[in-house]
């Protein structure tokens, strides 16, 4: 198991698991010594520690042939909102290491970066498109996207910020938008510089996240 920062608390009791603890949101020097070793990782963290997990296996082109369980540290975790991961840290480790591999899509942005959970753009401005729908035109208080499971890859929810307009949620293989800048928000990480675009759009694997039933 690969516990991120404090994430493997409460699991040292736990028989047969071994425990690399490892920074939060670990880079190269913690993540790709493993790869050669496991083709299945437990990750235990939040969504910006299994996004940087998730990264590397990108980077070393190892997507389809590394299965990920993941146990939330927080019960707030998008990801395991998204998935219906078990609450619980023992009943979600549980899974993690035995349940079935269930692929989900894997999105990536056009700055080298993946999403494992939610994206956000917050008081934005500008023109967007989901596909070849238009997205936004103007002003929107936040603009989220997901994975999505059931259509293209992506959710994408626009809040427009007014009570008299619902939220609009429109499904597709990519995301894009052009705006006065802005800095994108990726797991709860906000990016470290303001952009005037940004792209989010479905990689042609998927995770294979363990989500299945034991």
């Amino acid at each position: 198991m690969v516990a991120c920062g404090d994430g493997a608390a409460g699991f040292e009791e736990v028989d047969d698991v071994e425990s690399i603890r490892v920074p939060s949101r670990p880079g190269k020097a913690e993540i790709d010594p493993l790869l050669g070793e496991h083709d299945h990782l437990v990750v235990s963290g939040t969504d910006a520690d299994l996004a940087a997990v998730v990264l590397r296996l990108l980077r070393k082109d190892a997507i389809s042939g590394v299965s990920v369980g993941f146990v939330p540290s927080s019960p707030d975790s998008v990801v395991g909102a998204l998935w219906g991961l078990p609450k619980t840290p023992l009943q979600a480790l549980a899974l993690a290491l035995r349940g079935e591999v269930d692929p989900v899509p894997l999105i990536r942005d056009d700055v080298g970066g993946v999403l494992v959970g939610r994206g956000q753009l917050r008081l934005v401005r500008g023109v967007a498109y989901a596909d070849e729908q238009v997205a936004l035109r103007g002003p929107a208080a936040s603009i989220e996207v997901t994975p999505d499971p059931g259509g293209p890859g992506l959710a994408v929810r626009v809040v427009k910020g007014t009570v008299f307009k619902r939220p609009t949620t429109l499904y597709s293989r990519a995301f894009q938008i052009g705006c006065i800048p802005t800095r994108p928000v990726r797991d709860d990480v906000v990016f470290e510089r303001a952009v005037n675009k940004w792209t989010w759009y479905r990689h042609t694997e998927d995770l294979r996240l363990v989500r299945g039933a034991i």
